[in-house]
């Protein structure tokens, strides 16, 4: 898993070094998500990169009924990750991405939730690396990495240290 968030560290450090322009217009969250999945796509050769996937094969992303996680659409029932890795035919989930800016003031909370669902392994649909970043405009002010349903802590420290080591986040 420490190959996969070091190929992402690149892709973080690629973005920003391309795209520093879109932080200046303060351009929404669906515009960076989009920019930084072209350079996450540049490091994962052999994998399809989407933004706002909602398929596991020919089926619809849902959670079960009962679930923590809120949903995404206004049928209440579908989630869209902002970014993930994985191959669609198969299906073989690698990574599920959630991005924010740092001046986003909706709740945490649910990107956190919808992470640690997408990545339980007691669902259907799990990813096997999640990864929350948000975005400052000079450098990742805060990021988490979850497997198996849950905070790694270990992960998150690994995660986070990759990326203060090319000076992308804040000590």
């Amino acid at each position: 898993m420490q190959a996969e968030l070091h190929k992402l560290v690149g892709a973080i450090r690629e973005f920003y070094a391309r795209e520093g322009h879109l932080f200046e217009k303060d351009l929404g969250e669906r515009t960076l998500t989009h920019r930084l999945a072209v350079q996450i796509e540049k490091h994962f050769p052999g994998w399809e990169v989407d933004c706002d996937y909602d398929r596991l094969g020919e089926r619809t992303l849902r959670l079960p009924h009962g679930t923590v996680v809120s949903t995404d659409d206004h049928f209440g029932k579908s989630i869209y990750p902002d970014i993930v890795v994985h191959q669609r035919e198969i299906p073989n989930n690698l990574l599920a991405i959630e991005v924010r800016k740092a001046n986003n003031h909706q709740p945490l909370e649910h990107d956190q939730h919808k992470l640690q669902a997408l990545t339980d392994p007691h669902l259907w649909f799990a990813y096997r690396i999640g990864v929350l970043v948000t975005l400052g405009k000079q450098q990742v002010t805060s990021s988490e990495v979850y497997v198996g349903g849950a905070l790694d802590m270990s992960l998150s420290g690994f995660f986070a240290q990759q990326l203060k080591d090319v000076g992308l986040e804040a000590s």
